[in-house]
């Protein structure tokens, strides 16, 4: 039954793109795509005031890194427009008497208009021009207090000082990256498997099969031990990749990887041979494949928090195969943590795999009789 899978898959140049070349354009693409990092926002400047602490405010957002100064507006109508157009994601407008208000001492107004059809991209707007408003209300009130004092006081302040463990860039790749490896291997695996036996039974091998002196057991032996190996193959290729290519750290040890790996590729390959003893075509498994991937790649905490589903749905997320795999290969890679951490994971992905893998060979049996 190995002997046989080998020449079955590798046969095909198709399926041979397919195994390696698709997981490898896809981690690519998504490392590329898959990432909450905002930096380069078209901005719009309507400033009224036109006086020199007006021009050093925008300077200060122009000089940031985050915000590019694409339009400078001369109308009230042209911020509509710039913001229906999406040419720009936010406008800053300065009121006239911005400058005089902040040489008086009284608190000066200043307005930002932002794009609010992605919250996402609009929070992270508002809290970096939070920032650089807040840096320089403070270079304000610093100038303000030197000129009454005299030159030699200075106002006492606090000043909080930061450390990021483990992703000390904050760079969201580092993050996602390692989550697309263990989503690109659900994909190939869960795929492959879904369609083992019930490809028997279109081209009509299932009779071979039926008289031949194996067991249920050796057969879904026969079955899973291809798709394992390959599933191994495209954990190196994709995490070389990772590695390599976009500089995600791995830390932790790669022999737990490769174990924790083995335990993660129990549950795909068990729930795809389960799918493909309850199908009765290919295109009724490669969609029933699909109704299990995407639910599980939404509820697994790669890209919206467990913490913040309702209850119900986090009851259901335990199920997830993806959501322990995905604690343990970040905790690998990032954190460097080993099976003293993650051993409750690794039992969920154990007792997950043996369950599905039991399951799909019962219905195996009653397949056969």
């Amino acid at each position: 039954m190995l002997i046989k899978e080998f020449i079955q898959i590798f046969r095909d140049p198709k399926m041979k793109a397919i195994i390696f070349v698709m997981p490898i354009l896809q981690v690519l693409i998504f490392g590329y795509a898959v990432t909450l990092d905002v930096n380069h926002i078209n901005t719009g400047v309507y400033d009224l005031d036109n006086s020199v602490v007006s021009r050093e405010l925008i300077a200060r957002f122009e000089n940031s890194g985050y915000f590019n100064i694409t339009d400078r507006i001369e109308y009230s109508r042209q911020i509509r427009e710039l913001l229906d157009r999406g040419e720009a994601s936010a406008v800053i407008q300065i009121n006239k008497g911005f400058g005089s208000a902040l040489r008086a001492g009284r608190t000066a107004d200043l307005q930002l208009i932002v794009d609010g059809s992605d919250s996402n991209t609009a929070g992270v707007i508002l809290d970096y021009s939070a920032k650089i408003v807040g840096q320089f209300s403070q270079s304000v009130l610093i100038n303000r207090f030197t000129r009454i004092n005299g030159a030699f006081l200075t106002p006492g302040r606090v000043e909080l000082e930061t450390r990021t463990w483990f992703n000390e860039n904050l760079e969201s790749r580092n993050f996602y990256v390692p989550g697309v490896i263990a989503i690109v291997v659900m994909l190939i695996t869960l795929m492959l498997t879904s369609m083992a036996v019930v490809r028997e039974k279109e081209i009509g091998t299932i009779e071979q099969i039926m008289v031949a002196p194996i067991t249920s057991a050796e057969f879904i032996l026969g079955k899973t031990l291809p798709f394992a190996l390959i599933g191994f193959a495209n954990v190196i290729v994709v995490t070389f990749i990772g590695v390599f290519w976009f500089g995600v750290p791995i830390r932790g040890s790669l022999l737990l990887l490769f174990f924790a790996t083995s335990l993660y590729l129990l549950t795909t390959l068990g729930i795809g041979l389960l799918i493909s003893t309850l199908s009765r075509t290919q295109q009724q498994a490669m969609m029933s494949a699909f109704f299990f991937y995407f639910p599980a790649v939404l509820l697994s905490g790669f890209m919206f928090p467990i913490a913040n589903m309702p209850q119900v749905i986090q009851w259901l997320t335990y199920l997830n195969p993806l959501r322990y795999f995905l604690v343990v290969i970040r905790g690998i890679f990032l954190k460097g943590i080993g099976p003293e951490v993650l051993w409750p994971q690794m039992l969920a992905l154990a007792l997950l795999g043996v369950a599905t893998l039991w399951l799909a060979s019962k219905r195996f049996e009653k397949t056969l009789s």
